[in-house]
């Protein structure tokens, strides 16, 4: 196990995991089944982010870069898991917690993931240009 992946793949598991069992078990908010669901949801979130960026690799920037052009595993189905996945984490988060402001968070962060996702959009096409738009035709956001 090399150093990148421990950065890139251990560390946030082990964090997102210490979060959500931490909200979990000691958190505000009701204990009851939706605070399961919203583990549940959490925990398929946080399997994504993780899944997602393990099968980027060397291709994950915080910033747009079109470097390779990754269309295998979760990629395959959704063009940006990360976004998706972080989402699927933040309302499972909200749901446990049930706090009626901290669903703002989802509020502000689904369009700036809308944002980011076009403009690596634009990125990628001018890029790969036939190869992008065909990947884009047969995958959902």
């Amino acid at each position: 196990m090399d150093r990148e992946s421990i950065v890139r793949v251990w560390l946030p598991m082990l964090g997102g995991l210490w979060v959500l069992g931490w909200l979990y078990l000691y958190g505000f908010g009701p204990r009851d089944g939706l605070r399961i669901c919203g583990l549940g949801l959490g925990l398929v979130g946080l399997a994504g982010v993780i899944l997602a960026r393990y099968t980027l690799g060397r291709s994950f920037s915080v910033t747009a870069k079109a470097t390779a052009l990754v269309t295998q595993s979760i990629y395959s189905r959704i063009r940006n898991p990360i976004y998706v996945s972080g989402i699927a984490f933040i309302a499972g988060v909200c749901l446990m917690v049930r706090n009626p402001y901290m669903w703002i968070l989802p509020v502000i962060v689904i369009p700036l993931q809308i944002i980011r996702a076009r403009r690596e959009a634009r990125v990628l096409e001018a890029k790969f240009g036939d190869a992008y738009r065909e990947y884009r035709s047969h995958t959902w956001f």
